[in-house]
């Protein structure tokens, strides 16, 4: 009976400490982070400021070698990235990752066709072009896909290589909550975003509904996410809903078009864009094949949820060409 329960007490050890070792794998703790990525105030000492023609643009830029843009979507911002951009530099590259106008530390002015997508596309081009980078790899999340859509229809020599994360490809898989028309409650939608009381109800609850495990979403990752936007930050977001009334554009023609490689990484469980719905025209027009398709454990922030594992797929793919 003794050796039974050792042999009890063995098997659970180790199966506890092989279970800690997979979640550290594929969820990087805060702990192993370096300093400037554990809190909001410490990360924005590692930013850096471009003037483009609409404002500045806040970014960060981070290791040498080959370069990886990494884009945000909508409502989040570079900080989305922070858990994976320590592992891109560390494994030799250097990793560019902006705040999009009216997003993140990046000015908000007033305007509404200043945050459409040609314009975001256009000022993060200007932004490649003043730290002198020709060619790199683009991994985008949410609406990041529009803008990286419109960074290839505007400049298709640039981008050598695509990663999509939970992105918006086509209308069949673009499921949002609510879709509005520019208008008075639109505008009282989006002013939501910039008060703590509004903030509660749309950001809250929009990144505790976007992850798999509640206790993934903590006060300083929240806090990330809400201090942008306080007093100033609807403008961008104003845009973004009151575009959801109508169909998104059909890319399929520019996507066959491409001929550079691509990658999809896509957490299975998200309701806003759903995976299942675009599959099979994303891989035909993209030429992909299942290797090519990476649908793992998580909703919509799958940066929050599977940092590890999705800094793993791209080092390996973008060794692996």
């Amino acid at each position: 009976m003794k050796l039974l329960f050792i042999i009890i007490c063995t098997l659970t050890s180790a199966l506890v400490i092989f279970q800690s070792c997979k979640t550290k794998a594929n969820n990087l703790d805060i702990l192993n982070l370096p300093t400037e990525y554990r809190t909001y105030n410490d990360f924005l000492k590692t930013v850096e400021f471009f003037n483009s023609a609409d404002g500045k643009l806040a970014y960060i830029d981070k290791g040498s070698g080959p370069v990886i843009l990494l884009m945000h979507g909508v409502p989040t911002s570079c900080w989305l990235y922070r858990k994976i951009i320590p592992q891109l530099v560390k494994n030799g590259y250097r990793v560019i990752a902006p705040d999009m106008l009216g997003f993140g530390a990046s000015d908000k002015p007033e305007g509404y066709e200043i945050y459409s997508d040609e314009n975001m596309a256009k000022r993060t081009l200007a932004l490649m072009d003043y730290l002198k980078i020709e060619n790199w790899a683009q991994v985008f999340h949410d609406g990041g896909g529009l803008w990286t859509w419109s960074m290839l229809k505007q400049d298709p020599s640039r981008i050598n290589q695509i990663f999509m994360l939970n992105t918006i490809v086509y209308e069949a898989g673009f499921k949002p909550p609510i879709r509005m028309k520019p208008g008075k409650i639109a505008g009282l939608f989006a002013r939501m975003y910039t008060s703590k009381a509004g903030q509660k109800i749309v950001l809250d609850q929009t990144f505790k509904q976007g992850v798999n495990k509640s206790k993934v979403v903590t006060n300083e990752m929240l806090r990330g996410y809400k201090k942008p936007f306080i007093k100033n930050g609807h403008g961008a977001i104003y845009y973004f809903f009151t575009q959801t009334d109508k169909p998104i554009e059909d890319f399929s023609e520019l996507h066959r078009s491409l001929d550079i490689p691509t990658t999809v990484i896509w957490g299975k469980n998200d309701v806003i864009l759903v995976w299942e719905n675009i599959k099979d025209k994303v891989m035909a027009n993209f030429n992909l094949s299942e290797k090519d398709i990476h649908v793992i454990d998580g909703k919509h922030f799958i940066q929050e949820e599977q940092p590890g594992l999705i800094a793993e797929i791209i080092l390996k793919d973008m060794k692996g060409r």
